[in-house]
């Protein structure tokens, strides 16, 4: 039987971090945003053990409503944190999901009430989720993959989809955490290409390579994720260029996405962008390593039956919702409209992702069919918790191609005290490795991470991570 769970107490604790470079995304361009750490200790059949959960609070993504400021949605979510928590502390001693079911349900009516988007309320729940996870896999002396393929988390597969009724989690989950997972490379709106597009202004010395080549040089990069900003002319002389250097470097081997950013609100308009790809000849043949395509309209158009005619999209390639996977019942949403799958992040929620993995492994097996699909997206993660967490989900659950960014806007682990960057190159010497200062930085070798460490560990981390020097906050 899984074991019961109990929030005795926690501890939230924030720092602020700068990017080395800018990232520009759809509407936002991101050069600093705080970092938070939480810490929850449960009492788990009769020990008292702590789980830790971290994330950069990026504005612009759970929320992007044009007239907040970014101050107004960074307080928004510490405030879906601590809602999420109170909730926690609340709930009666269950089993992960049931504990987690608890806490999700009351975060939905509080968010209906106030007003707050799902995607934002239930990156609170996914804190907390987190927290969680790594205390019971502490507990249980294994690591986040068996907790979920073994069920020890108690996750009822028909409470988020019904047709699995009678199904459990081993029977789709990898039998074993993947080893290894290929970064795909984002290649941000503003990013440079080649050093042409450097000045003396922009150029960073700094030990790590800035512009697309070098990167693909450096990390020998095959997997990349390109930015549409919803322009169609201007999108299309983007594609051009960064298909030139790609295709310049990477030949044949290579594969990509194209993330749409939500930058259309009329599914012909993106259609438009499609066909002007494909009467391009050098662009059309470069697509045709496209992977799929990821959220193209606005969340508040893309489950519209109205406005997604996707499934009528002939000769159409996959497209996958991210921001719109909000709701539970989200993904069942979009399959009917004939989109192919969905994404996960960490700051989604993993008992709900596990659930879509099962479905999308359930729809493949019956349909016959591998045209449904899950990718691993980042939200600019970073070491030393967020980073490892997100990659031990992504090994869980199956995802073979990762987008990864946070190593390209950020200098390693620098944001943070030394000794982090001690500890995680003492436990995590397959992922890390030093940088000329000491600090440690992401290890990509031949375009892939090496996942050893963060599979052995309960969940991604291992060690326990100091606070010293952060900013504790007030619950």
């Amino acid at each position: 039987m899984p074991l019961e769970l109990k929030l005795l107490d926690a501890t939230l604790h924030r720092t602020d971090t700068q990017t080395r470079m800018p990232f520009r995304f759809g509407i936002a361009v991101m050069t600093a945003a705080p970092h938070v750490f939480l810490r929850c200790r449960y009492e788990i059949d009769g020990q008292v053990v702590t789980g830790i959960a971290a994330e950069g609070l990026l504005p612009r993504w759970f929320d992007k409503s044009p007239e907040k400021q970014a101050d107004q949605e960074i307080d928004e979510m510490l405030l879906v944190i601590r809602q999420a928590v109170g909730f926690a502390r609340q709930a009666a001693p269950a089993p992960a999901f049931d504990f987690w079911r608890q806490v999700y349900q009351s975060q939905v009516m509080w968010a209906r009430e106030q007003g707050f988007p799902s995607l934002l309320a239930q990156f609170g729940v996914s804190m907390v989720e987190r927290t969680m996870l790594d205390a019971l896999a502490r507990a249980e002396h294994c690591n986040l993959a068996t907790l979920l393929r073994e069920n020890r988390v108690g996750l009822d597969l028909a409470a988020i989809h019904p047709e699995l009724a009678g199904r459990t989690p081993d029977e789709f989950l990898p039998a074993q955490p993947l080893p290894k997972i290929i970064a795909r490379h984002t290649v941000g709106l503003s990013d440079p290409l080649t050093a042409a597009d450097l000045t003396s202004e922009t150029r960073i010395d700094d030990g790590l390579p800035q512009t697309l080549e070098d990167c693909i040089r450096a990390y020998k990069l095959r997997h990349f994720k390109l930015k549409a900003q919803g322009d169609v002319e201007r999108d299309l002389e983007r594609l051009r260029s960064v298909a030139q250097v790609i295709t310049e470097h990477c030949g044949k081997n290579f594969a990509f996405t194209l993330d749409g950013n939500e930058q259309y609100r009329e599914f012909p308009r993106f259609v438009e962008l499609w066909d002007g790809i494909q009467a391009d000849a050098a662009l059309s043949a470069f697509f045709e390593n496209l992977i799929f395509i990821e959220q193209p309209l606005h969340r508040s158009v893309a489950l519209d039956i109205a406005v997604a005619n996707i499934a009528d999209w002939e000769n159409g390639p996959p497209v996958i919702i991210d921001e719109s996977d909000a709701e539970l019942s989200a993904l069942e949403q979009a399959l009917q409209l004939g989109y192919a799958g969905t994404s996960h992040k960490n700051c989604k929620g993993i008992m709900k992702t596990t659930a879509h993995r099962c479905l999308i492994k359930f729809r493949n097996a019956s349909e016959n069919t591998s045209r449904y699909q899950m990718s691993g997206e980042d939200l600019v993660n970073i070491g030393p918790v967020a980073l490892l967490q997100d990659l031990a989900a992504q090994a869980a659950l199956g995802n073979t191609s990762v987008e990864r960014n946070g190593h390209h806007y950020f200098r390693g682990l620098t944001p943070f005290p030394r000794q982090i960057s001690q500890l995680m190159l003492q436990q995590h010497g397959d992922l890390y490795t030093p940088l000329a200062n000491g600090f440690a930085r992401v290890n990509i070798t031949n375009g892939e991470l090496d996942l050893t460490s963060v599979n052995a560990a309960p969940f991604g981390v291992g060690v326990e991570v100091p606070m010293d020097g952060f900013q504790e906050l007030s619950f």
